[in-house]
């Protein structure tokens, strides 16, 4: 029994199976990552009200961290099993469809509104947080003397996860100071509700928290397991697979979130959703990833994974120095295009 429990565990039990159960089970992982981030940042949110947080706060934190949620279980699960190109391959992949994809492609369909107090804050922490990614990636080849054997150590993702706490604490400053943003008492919620009740409903969001958080885990570690198998089978590197379909796929809760946010008339929503998740998909997914175990780079990260985050992230800044006080809709096909283009290169490196 122990034996049998330490294949499952170990992901071994996926390599006596048929291809089409593998591509089946991988399809329903994300399926439940998607799912299951979904519940949990919905129990939290209602939790936070509950328990008399403001909606700005559960914004700038609990939703940020819960749309990532899918990104950070496969990385650090991935990195625990040693497929660091899956691990950081997944949240740079998952930054660019992000940004190029479902940024560009929502600003095709719709006007965006730009909130300077917004951009001028957090828009320029992302590319800060891109940068000091790419930068600290390019420095490390240098010492190395090339592509080759570069490695994020464990002290820089302990430093980035550092970075966290300090850009969470700052997310809630300027959540307060926001001039838009001065709403009433979020308890007002739970007016009438009597002390007994109260708790019932908290005790019930915790168990929803828990079930959707812990869906999140086991679709993650199913997920990783099926990649493995996949890439060894088709001599596909992970770091490939994790930049395309395990980014995009890890990266519909933040695409779900915004078509829901533009279907009910609040696309600011979007832009603060996507700007958020890109910064902790430097700090949170990738430092998360590099304190379980020390992520080798492989090479196509320097000519063209990064290269491509950083285009992206610079378009970005400049459409936020664009005069006006919306995203024009044409800003999204440059954006579209990066996107189409990136997929070719990979298409020609395969």
């Amino acid at each position: 029994l122990s034996t049998m429990v330490a294949a499952i565990l170990s992901g071994q039990w996926v390599s006596s199976l048929a291809e089409w159960p593998i591509w089946l089970m991988s399809v329903c992982a994300i399926a439940g990552l998607v799912f299951g981030s979904d519940k949990s940042v919905s129990a939290a949110v209602r939790l936070a009200r509950l328990l008399g947080m403001p909606a700005v706060i559960v914004g700038a934190t609990i939703v940020s961290i819960g749309t990532t949620a899918p990104e950070t279980c496969v990385s650090v699960m991935a990195a625990y099993s040693g497929n660091p190109g899956l691990a950081l391959g997944n949240g740079i992949g998952s930054i660019i469809c992000n940004m190029a994809l479902i940024f560009g492609l929502c600003c095709c369909v719709c006007t965006l509104p730009k909130d300077r107090f917004i951009l001028r804050r957090h828009g320029w922490l992302q590319f800060a947080a891109g940068l000091l990614l790419t930068g600290t990636i390019y420095v490390l080849a240098i010492q190395a003397g090339g592509m080759d054997g570069i490695v994020l150590p464990r002290w820089l993702g302990y430093s980035f996860c550092v970075l966290l706490v300090i850009y969470l604490g700052l997310s809630v400053h300027w959540s307060r100071q926001h001039p838009s943003q001065a709403i009433g008492d979020t308890r007002e919620h739970t007016k009438g509700t009597t002390s007994p009740r109260l708790w019932a409903e908290v005790s019930k969001d915790l168990l929803y928290l828990a079930a959707g958080l812990g869906l999140v885990i086991v679709s993650a570690d199913v997920l990783v397991s099926n990649v493995g198998e996949i890439c060894l089978r088709h001599d596909v590197p992970p770091d490939i697979l994790a930049v395309t379909l395990i980014a995009f796929g890890t990266s519909l809760p933040e695409l779900v979130t915004g078509i829901a946010a533009i279907a009910k008339g609040h696309p600011e929503l979007l832009v603060g959703n996507i700007i958020g998740a890109n910064i902790l998909n430097v700090l949170f997914v990738v430092g998360a990833s590099a304190s379980v175990a020390n992520l080798s780079v492989p090479s196509q990260f320097l000519y063209l994974h990064l290269p491509v985050m950083m285009a992206s992230l610079i378009l970005f800044c400049i459409y936020i120095a664009w005069p006006g006080k919306t995203f024009r809709r044409w800003q999204g096909i440059p954006l579209l295009a990066l996107f189409v283009g990136y997929y070719i290169a990979i298409s020609c490196i395969l």
